[in-house]
C-alpha cells in the first residue's frame, strides 16, 4: 500500500521508554564523538572565515542551490520574526554561504562566527546542528548546553540537509536563535523549508522530462508532500523526490531498474494522450497495480504556451477593454508581452506607454520607478518586444537578489582562472549575455556602492573587462532600470552615485500602484487569461470582483496574481471564482483590514505629523513612531512592502517598530 510521507516527517517516539534519558544517551554519543575529534569544550570560535573571493566562487559553484534556497529562506524568516533568529544556507560541509535575520542577533551571531565564509562542521565545532545535521544526514535539533562547544551554548538550531534530484547532500539548511527563543515547531518549518527547496530543485533539473506529480490524496497534488516521477521518453525512470520515493516504495539505488509501466502499468504516449483527454483534471493511476493515485503529467513546459494573437484595437491604436474577455491577449513571437498587453485601460499607465513608445528608435535608457510588484520588468520586457533588438536576447538582472559577493562576478564575468577553482572556460557575466540585446536591472537602487563605478564605466564606455582578463570586449546593448526606492534621496545620503543616476535616467516612467489604477476588473481578467490558464476558463463572481476591489494590495499586481492563481486552482472545473475560492490568509488580512478601519483617524494623525502639521510639543520620536505604524497598517503588516515604501531596510523597520513599541508601553 502506498505510504503516507507526510506521517513520515513526523518526528518518531524514542526507543526507550524514558525519553529524556534516550536524549541524553544521544546527546553523550555526540559529544564523545567531538572529543574523537580532537576537539575540547573550551576551544575558542574560528574566525578564519575564507576569502571574499573565495566565499564568491564557492557560491557560484552552487548557483542552483543559491537560487532556489534564498525565496525560501526570505519566506521562512518572515515565519520567525523577532524571535531573535536567524535563517543560514550551507554547503554540503558545513560552510555557511548565506544568512539573514534579525539585527540584534546577528551581532550576537558574530561573536562566535556564525556568518557566512565560516564552516560549521563537527570537525571544526563539535556537536551542532549544521555540522551534526549533515553527519547523520537528518533533521536534528541542539539546544543550548547539547552544543560541545562552552562558547555555543547560547544558542538553540534547527537544521535539515538539503538533496539533490539524486539523492545527493548539497547543503543544509538552518535556523539558528537565543536558547531563550525556542520553539517546538521550528524544527517542522525547516524540514518544510527544505522539502521546497528540494522540489524546486527537482523540477527544474527535470524540466524537459516527462514529470508524474501523483499521491493517493487529490488534494494534496500541487502541495509540498506530493510525489514526483521524472523519466525520459522511453519511460525509464530517472529521478524521484523523497516523498515520491517514499510512497512508490523504490530504494534510491534500484532507480534505474524502474520504469513507467513497472510503477504505474502505463507507457508514456498513452499516459500523455490520458493527461491531455483530461485537460485540467487529474488523471487516475495504479501504483504497481494495486493503489490508486490522483496525478498530473508534465512534459516540455510545466504550463501551456499560450499562442500569439492581437487583441482588438481602437482607432487610436489602445486595446479596447470592453472587448478583452473574449479575446486572447497578445504576446510576442517568443511569448513576450507587447505595449499593447499592458494598456488595459487606465489613464497612466496609457501616458506611460505612450511615452516610452516614442523613444523605442532612439536608445535612450529607461528608469522604471514604482512600488514592488506593479510590472516594472513586464514592462522593460514589453519594450524590448517592440524594439529593433527584439530578435536578440533580453537579460534580467535582480540587483536585490544577488549576495554582495556574487554580483560583480554575476555582471561582468569572469576569465578561466580567474581565482582558485573558476569555472573552465570561464563565465561571460550577464552584460556580455545581453549583447545586441536589452539588459534590465531591476532593484538597481540595491546595487553595491562599491560596484557602481565599473558599471558606470561599462555603459559609458561600451565594454565589458571580466574578472580576471586583460583586455575590454566590446559590447553594445539597451538598458533598462528599474526601481521601488527614492534614488534621489539616496544620491543625498551618499548611497547611490549621482553621476550613475543621470547615465541610466534618459527617460524617467512611473507605474502606479494597484489600488491606484482605474483598470482593476481589465487588469483581473487579463491576469485570469494569461496565468491561469492550466486551471481552464474561469470568471469572477461579481461579489467576489467586490471584495477584491476593497483590498489594499500591497503587494500591487504580483499579490493579485498569486491570489488569482490560488482561487482559480481552488475552483477549477466550475468556471466562477466565488468568495469561498478566495485563500484564508487573503480573507484574513481582508477581515483585519476591516476591523482596523476605525484607526483611520490616527493615520491621518500620522500623515499629518509626515507633511509637516506636526502639533506644537510633539517629539521627533513619536513622529516617527506615528510614520511607521501608519506605514504597516498601510502596508497590511508586509514588513518588507513597509521598508520599501519608506525607502528604508527591513532591519531599520524592525528597530523603529521596537522604539514605538517601547514608546507606547512609557
Amino acid at each position: 500500500m502506498i505510504r503516507d510521507f507526510a506521517a513520515s516527517q513526523r518526528p518518531g517516539r524514542p526507543s526507550g521508554d524514558d525519553p529524556q534519558r534516550d536524549r541524553a544517551r544521544t546527546v553523550a554519543l555526540w559529544h564523545d564523538r567531538a572529543r574523537r575529534l580532537g576537539l575540547t569544550e573550551q576551544l575558542r570560535p574560528d574566525f578564519g572565515p575564507v576569502t571574499r573571493q573565495e566565499l564568491r566562487y564557492l557560491t557560484e559553484e552552487r548557483r542552483d542551490l543559491h537560487r532556489h534556497a534564498l525565496p525560501v529562506m526570505e519566506m521562512l524568516h518572515q515565519q520567525i520574526l523577532d524571535t531573535h533568529s536567524m535563517v543560514i544556507l550551507t554547503d554540503e560541509r558545513g560552510l555557511i554561504l548565506h544568512a539573514l535575520g534579525d539585527a540584534d542577533f546577528l551581532q550576537k551571531a558574530e561573536r562566535v562566527a556564525l556568518k557566512p565564509g565560516v564552516l560549521w562542521s563537527e570537525d571544526s565545532k563539535g556537536t551542532n546542528a549544521i555540522g551534526t545535521s549533515l553527519t547523520d544526514r537528518r533533521a536534528t535539533l541542539v539546544h543550548g548546553s547539547e552544543h560541545f562547544l562552552s562558547v555555543n551554548r547560547f544558542l538553540t538550531c534547527s537544521c535539515a540537509p538539503i538533496s539533490d534530484p539524486h539523492g545527493n547532500v548539497i547543503g543544509a539548511l538552518d535556523v539558528s536563535g537565543s536558547q531563550e527563543s525556542q520553539h517546538a515547531h521550528t524544527l517542522g518549518l525547516v524540514r518544510m523549508s527544505t522539502q521546497m527547496i528540494e522540489n524546486h530543485l527537482f523540477v527544474d533539473r527535470f524540466g524537459e522530462s516527462l514529470r508524474v506529480h501523483f499521491h493517493a490524496r487529490p488534494e494534496f497534488l500541487g502541495t509540498l508532500i506530493e510525489g514526483i516521477a521524472a523519466f525520459d521518453e522511453d519511460g525509464h525512470l530517472l529521478a524521484a523526490n523523497s516523498s515520491g520515493l517514499f510512497q512508490l516504495g523504490v530504494d534510491a539505488e534500484a532507480l534505474s531498474k524502474q520504469t513507467l509501466s513497472s510503477l504505474f502499468g502505463i507507457d508514456p504516449a498513452t499516459l500523455l494522450d490520458r493527461s491531455r483527454a483530461s485537460g485540467p483534471s487529474p488523471v487516475r493511476l495504479w501504483v504497481r497495480g494495486s493503489v490508486a493515485v490522483a496525478a498530473r503529467v508534465a512534459f516540455r513546459a510545466a504550463r501551456p504556451v499560450l499562442p500569439p494573437a492581437r487583441r482588438p484595437q481602437d482607432r487610436t491604436g489602445r486595446s479596447d477593454p470592453s472587448r478583452e474577455g473574449s479575446e486572447s491577449a497578445s504576446r510576442g513571437t517568443r511569448g513576450l508581452p507587447t505595449l499593447a498587453d499592458l494598456d488595459t485601460g487606465d489613464p497612466a499607465v496609457a501616458a506611460v506607454v505612450a511615452k516610452v513608445r516614442r523613444m523605442e528608435r532612439h536608445g535612450i535608457p529607461i528608469m522604471i520607478l514604482g512600488e514592488t510588484g506593479t510590472g516594472k520588468e513586464l514592462l522593460a520586457q514589453a519594450i524590448h518586444e517592440e524594439s529593433a533588438r527584439r530578435a536578440q536576447p533580453f537579460v534580467a538582472v535582480d540587483c536585490a537578489s544577488l549576495p554582495e559577493s556574487l554580483i560583480e562576478a554575476e555582471l561582468f564575468g569572469y576569465e578561466e582562472g580567474a581565482f582558485t577553482g573558476a569555472r573552465r572556460r570561464g563565465n561571460p557575466g550577464k552584460l556580455m549575455a545581453a549583447n545586441g540585446g536589452t539588459l534590465f536591472l531591476d532593484e538597481i537602487g540595491d546595487m553595491p556602492l562599491g560596484l557602481q563605478p565599473r558599471l558606470l564605466r561599462a555603459l559609458q564606455e561600451r565594454a565589458v573587462q571580466p574578472l580576471g582578463g586583460r583586455r575590454a570586449l566590446a559590447v553594445d546593448m539597451a538598458v533598462i532600470c528599474a526601481t521601488h526606492r527614492d534614488l534621489k534621496s539616496m544620491i543625498q545620503r551618499g548611497e547611490f552615485r549621482e553621476d550613475l543616476y543621470y547615465r541610466l535616467n534618459g527617460l524617467a516612467v512611473r507605474l502606479p500602484a494597484l489600488r491606484e489604477r482605474q483598470d482593476f476588473e481589465a487588469l483581473a481578467r487579463r491576469i485570469l487569461r494569461c496565468e491561469c490558464a492550466a486551471s481552464g476558463p474561469v470568471q469572477l463572481a461579481p461579489e467576489t470582483l467586490a471584495l477584491l476591489r476593497q483590498y489594499g494590495w500591497p503587494g500591487n499586481i504580483r499579490q493579485l496574481t498569486n491570489v488569482l492563481r490560488a482561487s482559480s486552482a481552488m475552483a477549477e472545473g466550475q468556471g466562477t471564482i466565488v468568495p469561498d475560492h478566495l485563500p484564508e490568509d487573503f480573507l484574513q488580512d481582508l477581515r483585519a483590514m476591516r476591523t482596523s478601519q476605525p484607526a483611520a483617524a490616527q493615520d491621518c494623525a500620522a500623515q499629518d505629523c509626515a507633511a509637516g502639521a506636526v502639533p506644537a510639543g510633539t517629539k521627533l520620536k513619536q513622529v516617527r513612531a506615528s510614520v511607521i505604524v501608519s506605514t504597516m497598517h498601510h502596508c497590511a503588516g508586509n514588513v518588507s512592502a513597509a521598508a520599501r515604501a519608506l525607502g528604508v531596510s527591513r532591519n531599520t523597520v524592525y528597530r523603529m517598530l521596537k522604539e514605538a513599541r517601547q514608546g507606547s508601553i512609557r
